[in-house]
């Protein structure tokens, strides 16, 4: 009896590790990249970089995603998935601390393309690891993982400024911080790796499924709607700053305001999964969705007071947010299993982060070339449109592989 009791207690403490591993994990993939936004200007005044290029610090991490995703589910032939989030977890504290440290602008980009590198590990892993885990609570477990992001990416998003000037410890610092929650996260998954008794050969289905993922029309349409979706996000993230400046907002104001984008679409973020997760179709949350960050952006584009600047952010905000968590959402149910997830997972977000790293940099070179940020943001309201095309397409209850 007191043996089944301990063994309890065991199964307790690896639950609860695990749940505090998964978002401790979820902490660690946004601020890296929205902790630049903000600083994105003082670091292009401090090295002397032109707006498209400097805004490749947030576009490297997205091509290291599409560099790295499809290679992670075969990577659980060799190492576990906690030794793979390990890994991740370290390549990107060598990221932050390479591209930061280091007082070299070709390590302050080959540092941010190895934090992405890390990134990507974990952003492919966790929704395979939730769908194995935790297959009655995808949409609850899903919900806290996002919100966990978000959390943290309006932190790194709000405190950039504050840090760098308010602190007088430069864009440096600012950027060095977000090494902690990944320390943490290391020890976390080290515990859980010497407690998981299956080996990697577990996830070798996961490898079998990534050439058939490739002919897959729906993967194609997920890949599309999490590309588009994350193509306006980083470029919201890091090119928001800048338009409100342009509508007459002061720095610091401009660099809460994107935190404040993160924040308010946290309900969004926990909401959405399990609303998606409990219904056969999600194409009413697609259309409100989408419709939040259509009337955002031409809210933005009129930016006629502070006020309706405000209103604007928030819809952006929950429009962004949302699609997010939805996108995470269809990795998961639009596989059977967590080895079809995973592969999916893999698979969508290679051409879907090349996508999305295209955004910031074109977006930049949109706003030098007409010198103001009309047409970038007529463009974002159209990418908005396709998102929400592709949304509803994706809506209708099916399976990858049929």
């Amino acid at each position: 009896m007191k043996e089944k009791e301990l063994q309890t207690d065991v199964n307790r403490l690896y639950q609860a590790m695990l749940i505090i591993g998964i978002i401790v994990a979820a902490f660690n993939l946004r601020p890296a990249i929205t902790s630049v936004g903000p600083v994105m200007g003082i670091i292009r005044d401090d090295i002397g970089l032109s707006n498209w290029s400097v805004a490749f610090l947030t576009s490297l991490p997205l091509i290291a995603f599409a560099i790295m995703s499809p290679l992670v589910p075969r990577l659980g032939n060799y190492i576990s998935n906690e030794r793979n989030l390990i890994l991740g977890l370290s390549l990107l504290i060598a990221g932050i601390l390479v591209r930061s440290i280091i007082p070299e602008v070709s390590f302050l980009f080959i540092g941010t393309l190895f934090a992405g590198f890390g990134i990507a590990i974990c952003n492919v892993l966790l929704p395979g690891i939730i769908k194995e885990k935790f297959p009655l609570k995808v949409g609850l477990m899903t919900s806290i993982y996002s919100t966990a992001m978000g959390i943290f990416a309006s932190l790194a998003s709000g405190l950039s400024i504050p840090i760098a000037r308010g602190m007088n410890l430069g864009w440096q610092v600012a950027l060095q911080i977000w090494v902690i929650p990944a320390i943490a996260g290391i020890f976390i998954w080290i515990y859980l790796a010497g407690k998981n008794k299956k080996s990697a050969s577990t996830n070798s289905n996961a490898a079998s499924t990534s050439g058939r993922i490739w002919r897959s029309p729906l993967a194609w349409q997920i890949a599309s709607f999490l590309g588009l979706q994350s193509f306006l996000f980083y470029v919201t993230v890091s090119w928001l700053p800048e338009i409100l400046l342009a509508n007459g907002v002061d720095r610091a104001t401009a660099g809460w305001m994107l935190s404040f984008l993160l924040l308010v679409g946290l309900p969004a973020s926990f909401v959405v999964p399990m609303i998606a997760a409990k219904y056969s179709s999600q194409r009413h949350l697609v259309f409100i969705l989408g419709s939040f960050s259509i009337i955002g952006y031409v809210g933005l584009l009129i930016g006629a007071s502070h006020t309706l600047l405000v209103l604007c952010v928030t819809l952006v905000g929950l429009g962004l947010n949302g699609n997010f968590s939805l996108a995470l959402v269809f990795l998961a149910i639009r596989a059977r299993n967590a080895h079809e997830a995973a592969s999916l997972s893999g698979m969508a977000q290679s051409p879907g982060y090349v996508l999305a790293a295209i955004g910031p940099i074109f977006i930049g070179y949109l706003s030098d070339l007409t010198g103001n940020w009309n047409v970038p943001v007529v463009v974002l309201i159209i990418v908005s449109a396709l998102v929400m095309m592709f949304g509803v397409a994706i809506g209708k209850e099916r399976y990858v592989f049929g």
